[in-house]
């Protein structure tokens, strides 16, 4: 009785690691042979990796990966498509996230670039830090319909808020006027403050040309190109492969 009015209790603090804990020390006699200590010690461990797991969940639930599944282990390095494992195995270690610089990712189609990028955000998430995941043409849309209802600088504020901004399909079709001031504005607020995952099957030497207006292009490749970690992918497409390998 007294184990229930405190597992209650427990709820009702919304200490719910620690009520799951508790139960399972309650229906188990090993837990008799542990100090007041040692099973207290365990009742808080309990609690804190139940806060961690649900900060995770939370965080990778807010990022949107297009990999949801997307996590450093799953990483295939056995398949030559020109990863440098010890480059990304610390970017994993998100040394570049807390030093506010941004990744590059660029390769063919189908090279895995837009799964590197999700696991270098699993990784980030991990640690703490917030993300989210979109495509160039979704991001573009959203900003012209922040336009039009009044609420472009509330995005802009949302945008600028995450550790991490995964932009994917950077450079398929040449930007418009607006689009490519858009785009400034939403490096302008990272610059220096967050870090931006960059997606894209055109080298970095042919973004100038698809961003048009040399200043403008200029402006953005400083705030994004010049303090990032570039990952360039080579190879077979891996869902040829893997369509090959069935």
């Amino acid at each position: 009785m007294m184990v229930e009015m405190t597992l209650g209790k427990l709820h009702q603090l919304k200490l719910a690691g620690m009520a799951e804990a508790l139960s399972e020390q309650s229906q188990s006699p090993l837990y008799g042979e542990l100090s007041f200590e040692e099973r207290l010690g365990m009742l808080v461990d309990r609690e804190m990796a139940h806060r961690d797991n649900r900060r995770l969940a939370n965080l990778l639930r807010g990022a949107k990966l297009r990999y949801a599944g997307a996590c450093p282990e799953e990483i295939d390095f056995r398949t030559p498509r020109g990863l440098a494992k010890d480059a990304i195995l610390s970017l994993t270690q998100n040394g570049w996230v807390k030093g506010t610089q941004n990744v590059i990712v660029t390769g063919p189609t189908g090279s895995g670039k837009t799964f590197i990028a999700c696991a270098l955000a699993n990784s980030a998430c991990r640690s703490g830090y917030g993300a989210h995941y979109l495509r160039l043409p979704r991001l573009l849309q959203e900003l012209h319909i922040g336009r039009a209802d009044g609420s472009y600088g509330k995005l802009l504020s949302r945008l600028a808020k995450y550790a991490i901004l995964i932009i994917d399909d950077w450079g398929l079709a040449k930007l418009g006027d607006k689009e490519r001031r858009d785009i400034l504005e939403v490096l302008e607020d990272r610059h220096g403050i967050t870090s931006t995952i960059v997606v894209s099957q055109i080298p970095t030497e042919k973004w100038h040309d698809t961003i048009g207006d040399p200043t403008i292009a200029d402006a953005v490749l400083d705030r994004l190109v010049h303090n990032a970690h570039r990952i360039t992918m080579k190879g077979e497409s891996m869902r040829k492969l893997m369509s090959k390998s069935k």
